[in-house]
């Protein structure tokens, strides 16, 4: 499923039109996109949490060349599934 047919989705599911659906997933991901930007988690109860990892700085090898190159620290997002989205699947 990708963007598109979550928003067709939404607006069959709520009885929106295609557009008020569109509105309301760009506002749900944008939501969660800012408060990951802000250092906050967004936890979704049943559904599972995403929150920002720190991740080291590190030496890697380039692959072709075989030379150590320098991998900087950052941020990653990360998601955790929640119980009853990880029974869903089952």
């Amino acid at each position: 499923m990708n963007k598109a047919d979550l928003i067709n989705h939404v607006a069959a599911e709520a009885g929106l039109t295609k557009a008020a659906a569109g509105d309301a997933v760009e506002a749900v991901l944008g939501g969660i996109t800012g408060a990951l930007k802000g250092g906050d988690s967004v936890s979704l109860v049943g559904f599972g949490t995403f929150a920002v990892t720190a991740r080291a700085a590190r030496t890697a090898r380039n692959p072709r060349t075989g030379a150590t190159i320098s991998v900087p620290a950052s941020n990653a997002p990360k998601f955790k599934a929640g119980k009853a989205l990880k029974d869903a699947v089952k």
